[in-house]
């Protein structure tokens, strides 16, 4: 799975507006829990969800984007399906639970 970094509000909208399910991961590089779960995430959309891309937000160097996500805590993970936030996920991330999250939506969206 390719790595992608979102940085401004019109990249934001862009995703959002491209893609029918997406990821959006939020956290800073001096979050070491954001760290070590980022790879276990990624693993997870590769293996169960193909179909749904990951992007990085970096809180750091996109304040706004957090903001108006109501983002403040890290890491946090939001899934938006039609452009419409479905889940989110902060701090103490179980990955079995996240994916239990994905697996019911995904199956009406895409199968």
């Amino acid at each position: 799975m390719q790595f992608k970094t979102i940085t401004t509000e019109e990249e934001f909208k862009e995703v959002l507006d491209n893609n029918l399910g997406v990821l959006l991961y939020f956290s800073t590089i001096s979050c070491n829990v954001g760290e070590a779960l980022e790879p276990k995430v990624i693993s997870l959309l590769e293996k169960e969800f193909p179909k749904i891309p990951f992007y990085n937000i970096d809180m750091n160097a996109s304040p706004e984007i957090s903001a108006k996500n109501n983002v403040f805590v890290e890491p946090t993970i939001l899934v938006f399906f039609d452009s419409k936030e479905t889940i989110r996920k902060s701090r103490i991330i179980s990955i079995p639970e996240l994916s239990n999250s994905i697996s019911r939506i995904y199956k009406l969206a895409f199968e």
